[in-house]
């Protein structure tokens, strides 16, 4: 257990709540949302690459939007094939 969980568990909030560590939400294959990213790194309308904490996402697809951007959360729709992740080894 590693200090992000013991204080989330102590204070009774979610992981990503005290930390900077990405929170991935997706709806059906067509709405993908990140919450806690950094940056977007690249953004064509069949593939985006977000920047986070732990980490790179890489989204394949077609007609895909970038949505609702706010400083913590990114919102992506259109027709998502595929997503993976480039982790930081740190």
């Amino acid at each position: 257990m590693n200090k992000y969980d013991k204080v989330s568990k102590f204070l009774e909030l979610p992981r990503e709540v005290i930390s900077n560590i990405p929170k991935i939400t997706i709806v059906g294959f067509d709405e993908l949302l990140i919450e806690n990213f950094k940056g977007i790194l690249e953004y064509q309308d069949y593939f985006v690459r977000i920047s986070t904490e732990i980490g790179i996402v890489n989204i394949n697809g077609f007609n895909l939007n970038l949505n609702q951007v706010t400083d913590q959360d990114i919102l992506v729709n259109g027709k998502i094939e595929n997503l993976d992740f480039e982790i930081n080894n740190k």
